[in-house]
């Protein structure tokens, strides 16, 4: 059982936080958690980068000049991917856009911008974006595990109805009414008087599973047979994580006009190409070892 007018519960861990705080305030600003945790995520990400740099004989500094670009991209790109499929809840007014302490970051957005980055800083420095993305992806994948955390603090990226194990309960006034389905409404559990949603923490579940794609590719690292590969690991490894949480997601954006999951769809694509390249990189390099022996 859960403590009486705990905001958050896991209910069947037996773990409550009385009273969930979303910000502190610094000289009267408020600064949220939400944003703290995020930079905290790239931050870890750039030192793994690094760190993976150094191992493989590279210059370190590379990363971190990269990074200046690509983190304030990637936010660009986050935020524009998710205004651009709910732009419903914007187009009234603009200036909220521009409100990122509320959430409302998209991180396929990120990714893509961040892709589109490197692309960009590889030509210029003429480095090699394969032999980059396998290092940068580390970081990558590590800030992600990190900076899920973000929406626990604001309430959000949960799925519908469960009582499993890990089943969340949150107070129901904490959470953006947009989220909250007619399944969870059908299952509002009601104790003092007080209102609870009891629901699948998807950012935990995603959280997770990326902690598990990072050890296997840490392990995997010096056993890579081209560059790229690690780069197409974690678009199969986080793609098909990503498919299967994303279906459970209450606040899915949709392909404009249809009930179709964007980035669950996009998951799949990422992941079917992945596999493709990687089977047929692998099939390349074993017949060019028979074509010499």
């Amino acid at each position: 059982m859960m403590n009486d007018g705990a905001d958050i519960c896991f209910v069947h861990l037996g773990i409550a936080i009385d009273h969930l705080q979303k910000s502190i305030t610094v000289f009267g600003f408020p600064i949220a958690f939400y944003g703290m945790i995020i930079g905290c995520g790239m931050l870890a990400g750039l030192f793994l980068a690094q760190s993976d740099a150094k191992r493989r004989g590279q210059d370190p500094e590379l990363y971190l000049d990269f990074a200046l670009y690509a983190i304030i991209f990637a936010i660009i790109g986050a935020r524009t991917y998710y205004v651009l499929f709910e732009w419903d809840a914007y187009k009234d007014n603009l200036l909220q856009i521009l409100n990122l302490r509320a959430g409302g970051l998209a991180i396929y957005g990120g990714v893509i911008a961040a892709v589109l980055t490197l692309i960009i800083f590889t030509r210029v420095r003429k480095q090699s974006f394969f032999s980059m993305a396998d290092t940068g992806v580390l970081g990558l994948v590590l800030g992600q595990i990190i900076g899920r955390w973000g929406n626990f603090f604001n309430c959000e990226a949960f799925g519908g109805y469960t009582d499993s194990l890990l089943a969340m309960r949150i107070k129901r006034a904490l959470v953006n009414p947009s989220m909250i389905s007619q399944e969870l409404l059908d299952h509002l559990i009601v104790e003092n008087g007080i209102e609870y949603i009891q629901v699948h923490p998807t950012f935990l579940y995603e959280s997770l599973w990326n902690l598990g794609l990072l050890l296997l590719m840490l392990w995997y690292r010096k056993r890579k047979k081209f560059d790229g590969e690690m780069f197409f690991i974690y678009l199969l490894g986080y793609g098909l994580g990503r498919s299967w949480i994303e279906g459970l997601r209450t606040d899915q954006l949709k392909l404009f006009g249809s009930e179709i999951a964007v980035s669950q769809c996009l998951s799949l694509i990422l992941a079917i190409t992945a596999l493709s390249v990687l089977v047929w990189k692998h099939r390349t390099i074993e017949k060019d070892k028979k074509r010499r022996a």
